[in-house]
């Protein structure tokens, strides 16, 4: 056995205090009142520059870089020492190696050691403390260092700690003195403890949040427990747990005096005195009237303490903000305030692209906003506990906290024994701690709804320890752990990315405990596909009360070409192995801190607002479960082929929580054979302190005229497109002219690919249309392809001409191509028919159909063709699904609609680049250059994909960050796509739905292109005159 201290699980400090809630004391009520740490008694902040010095070995620290000043006699640093700024994490400032694993540990597995070559960081913090008062105490606070720290003051040790992720204080009172102090920190990366903190995110450590010391006076408030409950006459029972701390030598026992205050201190709900005798104090009052804490409405009150010492002097002042809060388990449901309620959330992890998880709380607060902006209303603290500070943005901004500990062994898995020191006793101190001191420190916070163990460590004996000290310290809140599988302790039966059938099941058939789902819709890439099936159940089934994505942030971190081009690193980009390559870049937010496309799709799905159509206007659901609608606004917009012809406001009135009623809409206006759209999109009236006034929380679009297909209009008599003129066909050197109009299209007759199309008085396509399988491979999709494309090669299809021929008829010329498209080695494939018809006015239709052969039938990852246009036709204009990407799985925070923008502009920044851009549901989309001259694609009997690239599929697919794409100077990639398969989950998680899934199978479609000459031409009457002057077979015309 070790007799390291680091490698020793039965000790996991030494002269580290007892936790307790984490709170200041302040010379004044009004300091208190504006609960600002700097302003509190002997707040003294160590955070900013220090001196640091970086070893490969712990033993490599001498006894004077503890104990002495590392300067020179001239001022300057030590040989060996730096200035590093904290907090921070020594690897982001160039010291040792970055590593980023999913589960597995960076070292052997060889419990309880760590390496021997374990790297060492020294800082040294110069700090100024002000003449102490007699009995007062000074502590050392560390709000998170990793691994293992040593605290020494003056050059004494005054103890050590484990546990990053959890705060630790020592009194160093005995070590300082008045004026200069040196204090030293000791820190290791790896200890005993790293076997419990292998968290899915980057190996890296140093003291990586706020450390400081404040004071304690003699008499001192040392802890408080607030709980409230609802009584039966809906008043509030309001008990404090006081324990106080008398070290002074008076003879009368301290007495607090306290009031509850409305969070402005204008109102006094109640106030009072009492004695602490022993040391503990208790208040017990019901209070009539009070607004309860809840996600939609996060009303905070004030708990106003002042502490006296045994001759009557105040000696100290608190003010704890908290919320009334009644938290229940009835009928296999939570209840909170005697309503039901339910946990649309995401997990978060800390980080910053600069910093990693030395997040600053401007940039935590950012994210919180965030959440609330896109209706989250609930985070799961994965897999650790945060700065106490964000408990605290939680209860004021109003978001359910499912607070997890620090704790995760998933590392075991590796060698099959996931719960290997989960299920030892040896252990159970080290867990033990960690639950102990989460629950002491953050138990007072309202928006904390469920205490969480921990993830992914197997299950043992130790689960049971934790949850039984976790009930003790706190009775009022249920316990979550994933891993309890037979729910032998927890409270809450959990699971993670259980598919769309299964949840349905468990609804079906509840357990006797509440549920949640913990993780699902991995958010890796491009995705997740499939949220709002989930949504759909989750809404079906009460008893499912929580479902919460994995993750909230990419963990990318920020890099920067020699010329000035961003982008972000991932595992493996440090030369660091083994490593889980990008699997760190899994989340709904960039690593700059821009919501993905997946979080727009989610703040839709999980909308707390649901609009139908009804015949009386609008069929308006509330699925907020605790306020009325009376603050929400329908802004309803009616389109005629897209353009606005109305738009209107209306309140949705004040709609019970849960309830659902009719607001009265006038109709839209009948516009025979044009397609008629009504958008209604969803604000939130007033301002709040994370949103702007008139902020959207949904949007909803319903057909409200006849139904439509991608014809509409088809049946007009025929417009003049632009002036007919004679076909003239020329053929020579196997190569195929064809003239008309403004129109020049030149094929060759060996390969049947058209190679160029020149219009209205310049190149327009200038790389023929090709039939794909394949668009660049998506994070979502990668167990496909490992599994069944890569085996298939159908990223590498070779395409064949079987036959080209050319047909004249009056006004048009056919050219009809058969190929084959089919995988080398392999024996199936698709066989092509490309059906060109070029007519005289300079339009063309592109009719594409295909027949599979051999015994492949399984998915693929689409059906469609590509083309490079010139690649200064990059002005777009489309009449479809948008205005952001949007595919079959994910596509209800998308509305129809006419949108312009650039094809630069349609570019996902994903960090990993992949296929991106879709745009579902297409009408007709429009190519042209700065003066107006292009070409639009125009649908005829079914909608279209589209989607446009300044890059190849091909520079797409290799590319590993964005900084490796260069645009195509020869083309503009222009997807023309019959169907793509769904985004799904399935980088970890749910496959794609049956729905959604494209197989190798026959199909066909087409779509007309025509050439625009005139900036000013409007679209739809370009697309309107095509149709009708060259309607699709299929579509019936008037006599």
């Amino acid at each position: 056995m070790s007799t390291l201290r680091w490698e020793d699980p039965a000790n996991t400090g030494a002269n580290r205090l007892p936790g307790h809630a984490y709170f200041f004391g302040y010379d004044t009520p009004e300091a208190a009142a504006t609960g600002q740490r700097g302003l509190s008694q002997g707040f003294t902040s160590l955070s900013g520059e220090c001196r640091f010095r970086y070893s490969d070995h712990p033993a490599r620290v001498t006894a004077s870089d503890l104990a002495e000043r590392a300067v020179t006699h001239e001022g300057t640093l030590a040989q060996g020492w730096a200035t590093v700024s904290v907090p921070h994490l020594w690897q982001l400032d160039g010291y040792g190696d970055l590593q980023y694993t999913d589960e597995g540990y960076p070292f052997p597995i060889d419990v309880p050691h760590v390496p021997s070559d374990n790297p060492t960081g020294v800082y040294q913090f110069d700090v100024e403390l002000a003449p102490n008062v007699v009995g007062t105490e000074r502590i050392l606070r560390l709000d998170g260092v990793e691994a293992y720290v040593e605290v020494h003051v003056n050059g004494v040790e005054v103890g050590w700690s484990k546990g990053s992720r959890l705060a630790a204080e020592f009194n160093i009172t005995a070590a300082a003195r008045d004026g200069h102090n040196l204090v030293t920190l000791k820190v290791l990366q790896f200890a005993d403890s790293t076997y419990i903190e292998d968290q899915d995110m980057w190996w890296a450590s140093g003291v990586f949040r706020d450390l400081y010391v404040y004071e304690r006076p003699a008499v001192h408030l040392a802890d408080y427990v607030i709980r409230t409950a609802l009584t039966q006459d809906d008043a509030a029972h309001l008990t404090v747990g006081l324990t106080v701390t008398d070290a002074a030598s008076e003879a009368g026992q301290p007495r607090i005096g306290w009031r509850v205050r409305s969070l402005d201190g204008a109102q006094t709900l109640a106030s009072g005195e009492t004695g602490a005798p022993q040391g503990e104090a208790d208040i017990d009052v019901v209070i009539p009237g009070v607004s309860w804490w809840n996600p939609e409405v996060p009303t905070l009150y004030r708990l106003d303490l002042e502490v006296h010492d045994g001759a009557g002097r105040p000696t100290q002042h608190v003010s704890a903000r908290f919320g009334f809060r009644d938290l229940t388990i009835r009928d296999g449901l939570m209840w909170l305030n005697g309503s039901y309620f339910a946990m649309h959330g995401v997990n978060r992890h800390d980080h910053d692209d600069r910093f990693g998880r030395a997040v600053g709380m401007d940039r935590v607060r950012r994210d919180l906003e965030l959440m609330k902006r896109h209706n989250i209303n609930a985070v799961r603290t994965a897999h650790y506990a945060n700065d106490p500070r964000f408990y605290e943005m939680c209860d004021e901004i109003g978001l359910l906290v499912v607070a997890e500990t620090d704790l995760e062994s998933h590392g075991f898995a590796n060698v099959g024994e996931i719960g290997r020191i989960t299920d030892d006793p040896a252990w159970r101190t080290t867990y033990v701690d960690r639950i102990e001191r989460h629950v002491l420190a953050q138990r007072n916070h309202p928006s904390i709804v469920m205490w969480s163990l921990g993830n992914e460590s197997g299950d043992g004996c130790n689960i049971t320890a934790m949850y039984e000290r976790c009930k003790e310290l706190d009775p009022t809140r249920p316990v979550h752990y994933e891993e309890d599988r037979d729910v032998r302790d927890v409270d809450v039966i959990s699971t993670m990315y259980s598919r769309v059938s299964q949840m349905n099941d468990f609804g079906e058939h509840p357990h006797p405990k509440p549920r949640i789902l913990c993780e699902y819709g991995h958010s890796m890439g491009n995705g997740p596909g499939g949220l709002s099936e989930y949504q759909q159940v989750f809404d079906r089934w009460d008893s499912i009360q929580g479902h919460f994505v994995w993750e909230w942030c990419d963990h990318g971190l920020r890099e920067v070409t020699d010329d000035g081009r961003v982008y972000h690193r991932y595992g493996g980009d440090y030369g660091d192995y083994p490593n889980n390559a990008n699997f760190c870049i899994d989340g709904m937010v960039f690593p700059g801190q821009q919501a993905s496309p997946g979080l727009t799709e989610y703040a839709q799905v999980i909308s707390p607002v649901k609009i139908e159509a009804d015949e009386g206007g609008l069929l308006v659901r509330n699925g907020f479960y605790f306020t009325t609608l009376a603050d929400i606004d329908l802004v309803v917009t009616d389109l005629v082929d897209g353009v606005v012809t109305r738009s209107l406001t209306v309140p949705a009135g004040p709609v019970p929580p849960r309830e659902h009623a009719v607001v009265e809409v006038p109709a839209a206006a009948a516009a025979p054979g044009h397609e008629v759209l009504r958008t209604v999109v969803v604000l939130r009236r007033s301002a709040t302190t994370w949103s702007a006034p008139h902020s959207q929380i949904g949007v909803y679009q319903f057909a409200a005229g006849p139904a439509t297909d991608a014809s509409a209009g088809s049946s007009v008599a025929p417009v003049a497109l632009l002036p007919r003129r004679p076909l003239t066909v020329i053929e020579a050197d196997h190569t195929l002219t064809v003239s008309a109009a403004s129109s020049t299209w030149t094929f060759d007759t060996l390969t049947g690919r058209m190679l160029t199309w020149r219009g209205a008085g310049r190149d327009l396509v200038v790389r023929s249309p090709k039939v794909q399988m394949w668009k660049p491979l998506i994070d979502n999709h990668q167990q496909e392809y490992d599994a069944l494309w890569h085996p298939r090669h159908l990223q590498v299809m070779q395409e064949s001409t079987r036959s080209v021929r050319v047909e004249r008829a009056e006004g048009t010329v056919t050219v009809v191509v058969e190929t084959t498209l089919a995988p080398p080695v392999l024996d199936f494939g698709m066989r092509v028919t490309y059906r060109w018809e070029l007519f005289d006015d300079g339009a063309a239709r592109l009719s594409l159909s295909g027949a599979p052969y051999g015994d492949y039938r399984d998915i693929v990852p689409k059906i469609g063709v590509d083309l490079g246009m010139a690649v200064d036709c990059d002005q777009v204009e489309f009449y479809g699904r948008g205005p952001g990407e949007n595919y079959s799985d994910s596509q209800t925070s998308q509305v129809v609609g006419r949108y312009a923008t650039t094809v630069a502009e349609m570019v996902t920044p994903y960090v990993v680049p992949q296929d991106y851009g879709n745009h579902q549901d297409v009408r007709w989309a429009m190519h042209k250059d700065r003066h107006g001259r292009g070409l639009v694609f125009a649908a005829q009997e079914s909608l279209l994909n589209w989607s446009a690239w300044p890059y190849t599929s091909e520079q797409i697919d290799a590319a590993r960050h964005v900084t490796d794409l260069v645009a195509d100077p020869a083309a503009l990639t222009v997807n023309i796509d019959h169907a793509l398969l769904g985004l799904g989950s399935n980088s970890w998680g749910s496959e794609v739905l049956d729905s959604y899934r494209v197989r190798f199978e026959e199909f066909s479609y087409s779509f007309i292109m025509a050439p625009l000459n005139a900036g000013d031409m409007d679209p739809n009457v370009v697309v309107r005159a095509a149709r009708g002057a060259h309607p699709h077979p299929d579509t019936p015309t008037e006599a």
